[in-house]
């Protein structure tokens, strides 16, 4: 006699109710995952512009934003997460919203302002013109300082004494900048304009004799020669105004109100109580806190 031995069948509903546990459960955890990440402020910078942003020998992101958007972050009462951009995609990246924030040395102009918002200025950023020691612009004769904003005879003298010292030289700026916008608006006059995707590289090549001048933030000048022991000069005045924008700020996307207003808002406590100020001597050497 044959013995036919019975398969143990599972009822249906047994199996469709495992099958739901597991289907509920991953949407809980996707639930979970993105409520964490709704509370995370996620803010981009370049690391490649000291003294404001920059990277460790380690590769950690460091410098006088990073720092402040730590502290930014805890006045707002959510978490951050710092994001490397290259700088000519910065802005491309938030409003795709790879990101939520910039914080990189990125100057508040009427420019910028018709793709994203920024917040109140957190910072100045005057701008120099830099030279290896021993070149013949080192005597440039022109004021301390430049605003174009004010305009009027001592403004035009002085742009009259760089158009006359700059003609023919080969100026040396990064890409997407502030700097090239200004160098490239014929305030200067006709210049060999060279472009370059880092300030590192900027800084490179005018110590190799391969710019005859280079315009960036004066800070950015000054940290480099420090750090790596090289004769760069400062010469001319400091620039602001025009074309040199209002500040450094934060950018926030078009319709992110909200999170414009928490920005706001973190600034004030944050200068109120002294942060910028300490953070940007830190970093600076001196308070460029607005």
């Amino acid at each position: 006699m044959r013995f036919i031995k019975k398969r143990h069948q599972f009822p249906l509903d047994s199996i469709l109710k495992c099958h739901l546990k597991i289907f509920l459960t991953f949407l809980l955890s996707l639930f979970l995952v993105s409520s964490a990440n709704a509370d995370k402020i996620r803010i981009g910078t370049e690391g490649a512009y000291p003294p404001w942003n920059s990277k460790d020998a380690s590769g950690k992101l460091i410098g006088f934003e990073v720092e402040l958007a730590w502290q930014l972050c805890r006045y707002i009462g959510q978490q951050c997460e710092i994001v490397e951009q290259d700088w000519d995609g910065m802005i491309p990246a938030l409003t795709s919203k790879k990101f939520d924030a910039i914080m990189a040395g990125m100057s508040i102009t009427e420019e910028r302002m018709k793709t994203i918002n920024f917040s109140q200025g957190y910072a100045d950023e005057v701008a120099s013109l830099a030279v290896m020691k021993g070149s013949d612009l080192e005597g440039i004769d022109t004021p301390d300082a430049v605003n174009l904003n004010l305009g009027g005879s001592a403004v035009n003298k002085a742009m009259k004494t760089l158009t006359s010292a700059l003609s023919g030289k080969t100026v040396c700026t990064q890409i997407g900048t502030i700097h090239q916008n200004f160098l490239e608006s014929g305030d200067v006059g006709k210049i060999n304009l060279k472009t370059y995707k880092t300030q590192d590289e900027v800084n490179l090549d005018l110590s190799n004799g391969r710019c005859d001048v280079a315009l960036a933030a004066a800070v950015a000048f000054t940290d480099y020669a420090e750090k790596s022991g090289e004769a760069v000069v400062l010469v001319g005045p400091t620039f602001s105004g025009g074309a040199f924008g209002n500040g450094v700020g934060v950018g926030i996307r078009k319709d992110d109100t909200k999170l414009l207003k928490a920005f706001n808002k973190a600034i004030d406590k944050a200068r109120k109580d002294g942060h910028i100020s300490r953070i940007a001597i830190k970093w600076f050497g001196f308070d460029a806190s607005m």
